[in-house]
């Protein structure tokens, strides 16, 4: 038997260890598809995973996503809303592409409801985030190595960062060269970030090169998951390579609703696409990669959870786990706006004609406006970033 670990709330307080079963006795005569593996979710972690697994071809992926393609037709300009950079904040306002979820009201906030886009596309929130590549601090993955994340430090988790990197300026010791992944510097000519990088070496912090580098600390340009004009997910750098691959098998528009247990087993899951309710095994695992609100719902939903809540809500318990759906933790995003004392924003841009003219410009030529930011990064827990948008106005 092989094992999986699911649904981790915090490291070293709860884990649940789903031995796989490579029988699936308990649903006599059922003929349901079966795999090697079975992945629930095709976003930023799902499709590496989709890729990594079927280089060995004696294994079979099933890749399952609840929303569609990225690419309609399998062209970026006809889904330019997700490949066009400078269309960024339009995934952030619908909910074809994005789970569109909002917090209950918070008491300690006001009672407001916050709003937490989350991709529902392949490649994920990748698909919808604002392409910035940026690492976190070497001392936070050495902070988990003291804390008993065993094999989280710095140094083990450089090289996987640097496998994973195509960066546009070349390999060195913290860059990739030759990974799938296209990163290019963020760097523009536009005064007012020139000017937000002499304000923050004027207030005393030194500038970086790099700031994946050596010294991440300071203020310089970010680096960004654009490549020749276009976004550049983890569907483009993970999925879309793999997808000619005999031994993977992807599904759109399925909603996963259940995982399947043997016992204590995990066999397979259940979901449903076009209103029909279908099945599918895993010989060896089952792996969740729905995203932080997704998958231990999924967990909740198929018994694994506070069997006290489970229990009230009518679901079997398959395994009282109290730290599924809880501890989770996100950063806040506050916005800071401040009048331009000169007409050098990109509050034009936002005009229609505008907008017109340099979408035109990146239909034809993947060139034009893009999203360009400059960045004050101060170890451990701030994080500045200068936008010459309004976002008031979108």
């Amino acid at each position: 038997l092989r094992s999986l670990v699911l649904g981790i709330s915090r490291p070293g307080n709860y884990f649940l260890q789903l031995n796989i079963c490579k029988t699936r006795q308990f649903i006599a005569g059922a003929k349901t598809p079966s795999y090697s593996y079975v992945v629930i979710g095709a976003g930023s972690a799902g499709c590496v995973l989709a890729n990594r697994l079927t280089e060995d071809a004696q294994e079979s992926v099933c890749l399952l996503e609840a929303g569609p393609k990225d690419k309609w037709l399998g062209s970026s300009r006809l889904s330019w809303k997700i490949h066009m950079p400078a269309a960024l904040t339009y995934n952030l306002c619908d909910d074809k592409y994005n789970w569109f979820y909002h917090t209950l009201p918070q008491a300690q906030m006001d009672n407001r409801v916050l709003y937490w886009p989350r991709g529902r596309v392949w490649g994920g929130s990748s698909s919808l985030n604002a392409m910035v590549y940026i690492r976190g601090h070497a001392e936070d993955y050495n902070r988990w190595q003291r804390e008993g994340a065993e094999g989280w430090d710095y140094e083990h988790c450089l090289p996987y960062f640097r496998k994973a990197q195509c960066h546009e300026l070349g390999e060195n010791r913290y860059r990739g060269g030759s990974g799938p992944l296209h990163v290019s510097r963020g760097k523009t000519n536009h005064p007012l970030h020139k000017a937000f990088i002499e304000a923050g070496q004027q207030a005393g912090y030194p500038f970086t090169d790099d700031m994946n580098g050596y010294q991440q600390e300071g203020v310089g340009w970010m680096d960004m998951t654009v490549y020749k004009g276009k976004r550049w997910s983890s569907a483009s750098a993970y999925l879309r390579p793999a997808l000619g691959r005999p031994n993977l098998k992807t599904e759109v528009h399925c909603m996963t609703t259940k995982i399947l247990f043997d016992g204590k087993r995990a066999v397979g899951v259940e979901y449903v696409k076009n209103g029909e309710k279908k099945r599918v095994f895993a010989d060896k695992e089952v792996i969740l990669s729905g995203g932080a609100i997704n998958s231990p719902q999924l967990l909740m939903l198929s018994g694994v959870g506070n069997a006290d809540e489970l229990k009230d809500l009518g679901i079997p318990v398959i395994q009282h786990l109290p730290g599924v759906g809880n501890n989770l933790q996100d950063h806040l995003e506050l916005y800071v706006q401040q009048q331009c004392t000169q007409p050098i924003t990109l509050y034009k841009a936002q005009k229609p004609f505008h907008m017109i003219k340099i979408g035109l410009e990146w239909l034809t030529l993947f060139t034009g406006n893009q999203i360009h930011l400059a960045n004050v990064f101060i170890h451990p827990d701030v994080f500045t970033v200068l936008s010459h948008y309004n976002y008031a106005k979108l």
